[in-house]
């Protein structure tokens, strides 16, 4: 009777024991796209989606899942973007910009970085110039951001460079910016200081001297009273044109010109014009051939060219000398030609005849009335209407200067 009660009871145990296993089994089953669908969003993959399961508590867990897939793809996409954007910014800037990490790899250069430096290293041990590393670990070292001006290259190049720490410990950014242009034009312009405050102190110096030697001589010596009176006059028209000069030079560097179409024979001609007395005085002869040709430009300004390019070929050409003018269109181009027989200008002085106050003759200049500034705003005026203005000379046989402009009619 017991044995057969144990054997009812193993029965009993092992249908149980089945009826539990079918039943767990049927529960685990639906388990698996979930663990499929979780593997496959851990793994990086957008788009997951899980079917509803049967059973309340399934059901609420796969439409979790879906949200939080949904939810993540959101947020890569926002990242997506928000990467884009900086690298669009980062690629647009002037500055270059570099990461190193604690590892002192770089991490990221943008495109001004490379073009700046000529070439990006891959550690912070290759950045050349050296001065660079020099500032990176010191900023790595001490946490404490830097400044400093690198001077590298042949020709000279100026390099500003900034090197702060970020958060991460040890990451530090390096900005680097090519100010070699501004530092020219920063000992441009002091330079321009200096000469133009040496060009005024010179004539002032001399009136006032010529001023007080006729005060002291006009009821004593009639003659030399007279004699200083023209010294002063003619000391009072320099520092006039100088002046004058001056300010055309601030104006064409500040001021954009209206343009319009402008025949720039009809402007060269009536400058040439206006010199005939004064070269006619000079004993200087003046060829003149024009072709009608027309610019889009400044009246005013293309007739301040043509006035500084012929004094100048004038004032340097001594009495018996000869001076020939040319404007013609050719190939969309309108062409100025200024060729004189005069002094010359020494092959070494070619390259700087374009500076302000750069005289080839400092003495002659000042007797016949030069300034230093005729040449640098006939560059100007070329610059500003697009185009170029070159000269060859040879010493003791002339000059030829050259000008070239786009031809338009508006």
């Amino acid at each position: 009777m017991s044995e057969t009660l144990v054997a009812v009871a193993l029965v009993i145990a092992a249908l149980a024991g089945g009826a539990l296993g079918w039943i767990l089994a049927r529960r685990r089953r639906p388990l698996g796209p979930v663990t499929d669908a979780v593997s496959r969003i851990s793994a990086g993959e957008s788009g997951v989606r899980i079917e509803p399961l049967g059973g309340s508590e399934l059901a609420a867990l796969a439409e979790a899942i879906n949200r939080m897939s949904a939810g993540l793809e959101s947020r890569l996409e926002q990242l997506g973007r928000d990467r884009h954007e900086r690298e669009a910014i980062l690629s647009a800037m002037e500055e270059g910009v570099i990461l190193i990490d604690a590892g002192g790899a770089v991490a990221y250069a943008n495109p001004s970085a490379e073009r700046i430096l000529e070439q990006v290293p891959r550690a912070l041990r290759e950045l050349s110039p050296a001065a660079l590393q020099s500032l990176a670990e010191e900023v790595r070292a001490d946490g404490l951001p830097r400044e400093r001006e690198i001077e590298t290259g042949v020709p000279a190049r100026v390099i500003r460079a900034s090197a702060v720490p970020l958060e991460s410990l040890g990451d530090v950014m390096l900005v680097v910016r090519d100010v070699t242009a501004e530092r020219r034009v920063e000992a441009m312009r002091r330079d321009f200081v200096t000469d133009a405050s040496h060009e005024l102190k010179t004539p002032a110096a001399s009136i006032r001297a010529a001023a007080e030697t006729v005060e002291r001589a006009v009821g004593e010596d009639p003659e030399a009273a007279a004699r200083f009176a023209a010294q002063l006059r003619r000391d009072a028209v320099r520092l006039s044109r100088i002046v004058s000069d001056l300010l055309d030079l601030s104006r064409l560097e500040s001021e954009h010109p209206e343009l319009e179409p402008v025949r720039l024979d009809q402007v060269v001609a009536e400058e040439l014009r206006r010199l005939r007395t004064q070269a006619a005085d000079s004993g200087v002869a003046l060829r003149w051939e024009g072709a009608p040709v027309t610019v889009l430009g400044s009246t005013k300004d293309l007739a301040l060219l043509a006035r500084n390019l012929l004094e100048n070929a004038v004032r340097y050409t001594p009495r018996g000398g000869r001076v020939s003018v040319e404007v013609r269109g050719d190939d969309g181009r309108a062409r100025l030609r200024v060729e004189d027989t005069g002094i010359g200008i020494p092959l070494r002085d070619l390259p700087r005849i374009f500076e302000r106050f750069y005289r080839v003759d400092r003495a002659r200049s000042r007797d016949t009335g030069g300034t230093g500034l005729g040449l640098s705003i006939a560059r100007h005026v070329v610059e500003r209407h697009g185009g170029e203005i070159d000269a060859d000379s040879e010493l003791g046989r002339g000059s030829t200067f050259r000008v070239t402009l786009p031809a338009g009619t508006g």
